[in-house]
């Protein structure tokens, strides 16, 4: 008899969810179903189920409605919305069919209570920042076990000690890079599918303030007008971690996927978080530059700091950042999850 099915729900706010996703159900081939909206187009050895959108709008949802009130277990819980009806209806009803022995919740509050409500136990993807909000603690709570997709070094120091307790820790969970030889002129910006407050202003008067250095970006975005020479915005690339590989120095927000494949390829790395919910990005970037593992700047630096901040780059110890990246975090995870399976 085969093992019941492992459901794992992809977010769908940036990138990383998905990415993190289909590396880990790769590992298990047959036995995961990746749940979410926009998830028909993955390809590996996983089926999918794709689901309708609950947000109200495709851009700058941060995961919470305007509800004058709400139950505190919940983030996103709007009155007549189609999406948000027809979304449970076929979380529930593949729950129903298939049974599955665990609901991996890449991440959402909302979808680790029905899974419970379900009678289903989930793993929830425990991402940093301040998580301690009514609502993700009963998520945190109701689940059968945590995993955190980051080295324990980036803990939020406001994190319960029970849920630190509860919480697996794996990094590495970006795609490995493939070998690239970086380099040393190329200042690779890197923006992730969550958005960023960069423009590009910004990157033309960073570009013209350091005319001895080739600057590239991958991402969403669009060219200046006027581009400087030394500029090439590349937009989507299909394999953003060996571009980073190449790269003399990285600019980036603090996501999971950029934080990933900096740490993966061991780069000099210029971290300027971006604005997220709870802190996310803020808290790691502290915590980068506590281990002196990365340059932080709080905002994108004004065009006369930019060659003092890359040659400071250049003289950190990348070894601090490696260290935040295990090779081996993909198949812990995988494995960890499948243990949950027959827990």
């Amino acid at each position: 008899m085969s093992p019941a099915p492992i459901g794992y729900y992809v977010h769908h706010q940036g990138e990383g969810h998905r990415r993190r996703a289909a590396a880990i159900a790769a590992l298990a081939p047959g036995r995961f179903t990746l749940i979410g909206t926009g998830v028909a187009g993955l390809r590996g050895p996983f089926e999918t189920l794709d689901i309708p959108d609950d947000r109200p709008q495709a851009d700058g949802f941060d995961g919470r409605d305007d509800a004058a009130e709400r139950p505190e277990a919940l983030h996103y819980a709007p009155y007549d919305h189609d999406g948000v009806r027809a979304r449970a209806l076929a979380i529930a009803g593949w729950i129903a069919e298939r049974r599955p022995a665990l609901l991996v919740v890449d991440v959402s509050v909302e979808v680790a209570m029905l899974a419970r409500l379900c009678a289903t136990p989930t793993v929830y993807v425990r991402l940093a920042g301040d998580r301690s909000d009514p609502a993700h603690l009963d998520a945190f709570r109701g689940a059968q076990a945590l995993l955190a997709p980051f080295d324990e070094r980036l803990e939020d120091p406001r994190t319960p000690d029970w849920v630190r307790a509860k919480t697996r820790y794996v990094s590495g969970l970006a795609v490995a890079p493939k070998p690239a030889e970086p380099e040393a002129n190329v200042v690779m910006v890197a923006f992730g599918r969550g958005g960023s407050r960069v423009t590009g202003a910004d990157l033309a008067a960073a570009a013209g303030a350091t005319p001895e250095r080739e600057w590239r970006v991958i991402g969403p975005g669009e060219p200046p007008t006027p581009c400087p020479d030394n500029l090439n915005v590349l937009g989507w690339t299909d394999e953003p971690e060996r571009a980073i590989a190449a790269a003399g120095v990285v600019v980036g927000g603090a996501g999971d996927g950029v934080l990933g494949a900096v740490a993966a390829a061991a780069r000099p790395f210029v971290c300027v978080p971006e604005d997220r919910a709870y802190d996310e990005q803020a808290a790691k970037a502290t915590a980068l530059e506590a281990l002196g593992a990365a340059v932080v700047r709080p905002r994108w630096p004004n065009a006369a700091d930019w060659p003092a901040t890359l040659d400071e780059a250049g003289r950190l110890d990348t070894r601090r950042i490696a260290g935040l990246h295990d090779p081996a975090g993909l198949a812990k995870a995988a494995a960890f999850i499948l243990d949950q399976a027959t827990s």
